[in-house]
């Protein structure tokens, strides 16, 4: 049983993550910059990249959250796994992924990264669709999480990390198509998709499906993820990553879209899956789709991509914390039930506060 958990980064993210979990669990969270906000758990500052201080943090810990920035988690990972310190985090970077898989043979403690939005509760979501059929043809998620009231062409605001996004949209995708599994670039395949009457775009980016590929190879004809976005955000990203080579300067790029796309308050997530084959012997299609927006909790207001990113983790360690999930070892997402995850005390909060149809 885990009773206490460190929570590392307290930006837009992790400070929700802290706050959910210290109402089960006792909680301290670190970060590099001081915190202004008065939070329900102990604070420290202290350099998240310095290697004593993060052995120093979790000596006395169960759990450790990483809500880092992707290139941080690796080190952290390796120290869980020397400490015997269960590990969770958001990172959507595959290559920090197949590094924790492989220390995942070696580790007496959990391992469960990609604990977010997506990868993370996509992936759970996509399974407790495709395990209803006994044959699956194909398997489609997508995520986007928008400002409410887009501006300019890019019609986004970053509101979480900029580096994520960028070495999302850098890095290849990783799909399964005619049967194959392989790897086909970024920003491509664009498709219109209409939810609730709206008209988005969707096209392919980097680490959403977690390790899903490797879950399905050989049993589906099609598996891919997409990241949903207004109309025109895809070209306006490709003019500036490709056309003007700011690939090959990510922290520039970076730099340029933070002082160009001002956070906002009112966001809204959208999470469709689709998944086609035999079910009951006949042809089907089964579908889910929401949409979420911004909620307030004990008087405070969180952001769409907030609350759902950290109420998907939370879950994730409060399911290991009941012995509902293994307690050693690597966790795919897509081996967490659906309906188990769904009803939990965290995970239920999708279901409390979807919008209204």
């Amino acid at each position: 049983m885990i009773k206490k958990i460190a929570v590392l980064g307290l930006g837009k993210v992790g400070s929700l993550v802290a706050t959910l979990l210290s109402s089960k669990y006792e909680v301290e969270g670190m970060d590099q910059f001081d915190v202004k906000d008065k939070l329900p758990f102990e604070v420290l500052k202290g350099d998240v990249s310095n290697d004593k201080n993060i052995r120093d943090f979790l000596k006395d810990k169960d759990a450790v959250v990483s809500c880092l920035p992707y290139f941080l988690n690796i080190k952290i990972a390796e120290t869980a796994v020397d400490m015997g310190v269960h590990y969770f985090d958001l990172t959507e970077d595959v290559p920090t992924l197949n590094a924790i898989l492989k220390m995942s043979e070696n580790s007496n403690s959990v391992l469960a990264p990609q604990c977010g939005l997506a990868p993370g509760f996509i992936g759970i979501l996509g399974a407790g669709l495709y395990e209803q059929f006994s044959e699956i043809r194909s398997v489609k998620l997508r995520v986007g999480a928008l400002p409410l009231h887009p501006m300019g062409q890019l019609g986004y605001s970053f509101t979480w990390s900029a580096e994520g996004v960028i070495n999302e949209y850098l890095n290849d995708a990783e799909v399964i198509q005619n049967g194959n599994r392989k790897m086909l670039s970024s920003l491509d395949d664009v498709e219109s998709i209409n939810i609730n009457g709206r008209q988005y775009e969707a096209f392919l980016t980097s680490g959403g499906l977690g390790t899903m590929c490797e879950t399905l190879e050989g049993k589906v004809d099609t598996l891919n993820y997409k990241t949903i976005r207004y109309p025109g955000h895809r070209d306006g990203m490709k003019l500036l990553l490709y056309d003007l080579l700011l690939k090959d300067d990510r922290k520039l790029a970076k730099d340029i879209l933070n002082n160009a796309l001002p956070l906002v308050d009112d966001d809204i997530v959208l999470v469709y899956a689709a998944v086609e084959g035999i079910l009951d012997g006949k042809l089907r299609r089964k579908e889910f789709s929401e949409s979420y927006r911004k909620i307030t909790l004990d008087n405070k207001d969180w952001r769409a991509i907030s609350w759902t990113t950290a109420c998907s983790i939370s879950t994730v360690v409060d399911l290991v914390s009941e012995g509902k999930l293994k307690n050693q070892g690597f966790i795919k997402q897509e081996e967490i039930p659906f309906d188990m995850f769904i009803k939990s005390h965290f995970g239920s909060m999708y279901e409390t506060y979807k919008d209204p149809k």
